[in-house]
């Protein structure tokens, strides 16, 4: 028979952070709030900007200050470790003074994950810009995560439903694609990939569709030689390990029904051959997952979307659909 108050303690513990202050962050969270999750639920950031931003849109979610363990979530109640801003928040007027703040949230979360009091994070929209404008270098949640915690090589996956999308490479310009993609570096992210769909995912024995760099996947060399000189050495290597891997493919068949079928990720070699077909197939309530951290990290698909910031009219599917995935690794 079950303890009294067994149920509650089992409730997987997400720490949500609020992301930028001037984009649609506060909203998505506040309205994420609404929902029955089962969950004991906690953002990290300004709690006076989350209840003016709840007051002002009529959101009618009431914003409590917790410091240690938060209670079961119950909808219509927000819990907020604050991180006070720097200077008060304007929507759609991004202010890189903030930018301090807004990095504290994140490394806020990442403590509390990396010492299991948290069994997950959960991320809003940030801004790479306005934090490089203040002088940080930044180039995205996913690198700053894995410097935070050590983590040797993160990998970005996107899921939309039955669709995952992985990312050999991320935020690089085009032109410096070729050069980073070496076979250790394809052995590596693979090999950070299969373990994690195992691991996170609870799939058994992956199977992974890798996608040439070039068009036609180089046409036998006549488009470019990384297929033959590079990628297929380094598939072969994983192949003889066990892991199940077909490749290289052509991007622009790969992603048709009948390749993707049995599949269970794909991985592009670079930001933008990817990522169009996952949003295209699932906008607005995918999910960004890092793969290689000692901890969970789910985000939404989408961006700051400044131009929204203070209308209302922001949507919290994607937000909630991360919650949704943080809490499914987490039970798992």
């Amino acid at each position: 028979m079950s303890e009294p108050g067994e149920a509650s303690r089992a409730l997987p513990r997400l720490i949500i952070t609020a992301g930028e202050p001037a984009g649609i962050g506060p909203e998505l969270c506040l309205k994420a709030a609404l929902k029955p999750l089962p969950a004991r639920l906690v953002v990290a950031g300004d709690a006076d900007l989350l209840q003016h931003t709840s007051d002002r849109l009529n959101i009618g979610v009431a914003v409590s200050r917790v410091e240690g363990d938060p209670p079961p979530h119950k909808p219509g109640c927000l819990n907020v470790l604050h991180v006070p801003l720097v200077n008060r928040a304007v929507p759609g007027r991004p202010d890189s003074a903030n930018a301090t703040s807004v990095l504290a949230t994140l490394d806020l979360a990442v403590e509390a994950c990396l010492v299991g009091r948290f069994d997950a994070m959960v991320t809003a929209p940030l801004s790479k810009a306005v934090i490089s404008d203040s002088g940080i270098p930044f180039t995205g949640h996913t690198e700053y995560l894995a410097e935070r915690t050590g983590a040797p090589l993160p990998v970005m996956l996107l899921c939309a439903g039955e669709l995952r999308v992985a990312l050999a490479t991320t935020h690089l310009p085009l032109r410096d694609v070729s050069d980073a993609i070496t076979a250790d570096r394809l052995e590596a992210v693979i090999r950070v990939l299969h373990t994690d769909l195992q691991r996170r995912f609870g799939l058994t024995r992956p199977r992974i569709v890798v996608c040439g760099l070039n068009p036609h996947a180089g046409e036998g060399g006549h488009l470019g030689r990384e297929e033959i000189e590079v990628m297929i050495p380094a598939l072969d290597t994983l192949k003889s390990g066990g892991i199940d891997v077909v490749g290289p493919l052509p991007a622009d068949t790969a992603f048709t029904p009948r390749a993707l079928q049995g599949v269970d990720a794909v991985l592009a070699m670079f930001h933008d051959q990817g990522l169009p077909v996952l949003k295209y197939a699932g906008f607005g309530h995918a999910v960004n997952v890092t793969m290689g951290l000692p901890l969970v990290r789910t985000s939404v698909d989408h961006g700051t979307a400044f131009d929204l910031a203070g209308t209302g009219r922001a949507d919290a599917g994607s937000l909630l659909a991360a919650i949704d995935l943080a809490m499914e690794i987490a039970r798992r």
